[in-house]
């Protein structure tokens, strides 16, 4: 799939792949600088689909879901992580931390220490450090 985006200027964010009770639902979060339009969605929609047919995924029927990821968009890679920081950011853990699965706040630092890469996080005044690797979701939080 990222190929495809990439052919067309954009960016692959995040796929999410749902079993839902009588198909799949298939998301696709997209992006590129200065935003996508419903254009975008519409024709990669139509790109996507054909790509998951040729090679029948999901196995089944499925509903697909082309979009942008929004202003609470998911940071998934490396590159998003740095690209937000100073940003307000949601954190859910996989496993409980100094007994909390979820923290937000403003991300000050994405780094490398250990070989594993860590999350520092300021939440009104106090500093986390969180192992990326404990993230099962991250998105950014969206200030008014």
């Amino acid at each position: 799939m990222g190929p495809v985006l990439r052919s067309e200027g954009l960016d692959l964010v995040d796929v999410e792949c749902l079993r839902m009770p009588s198909r799949w639902l298939v998301r696709v979060y997209m992006d590129r600088e200065g935003g996508v339009t419903l254009d975008d969605c519409a024709r990669m929609s139509h790109e996507i689909g054909d790509l998951l047919n040729a090679h029948d995924l999901p196995p089944g029927p499925y509903l697909l879901e082309v979009s942008s990821p929004g202003l609470d968009r998911p940071l998934v890679r490396d590159e998003d992580f740095l690209k937000y920081l100073g940003s307000r950011v949601r954190l859910k853990l996989r496993e409980p931390l100094d007994g909390r699965k979820n923290y937000t706040g403003r991300l000050l630092e994405y780094i490398e220490e250990g070989g594993a890469r860590q999350i520092v996080l300021d939440e009104d005044g106090r500093t986390h450090r969180i192992a990326r690797e404990l993230v099962s979701k991250a998105r950014l939080d969206f200030e008014i």
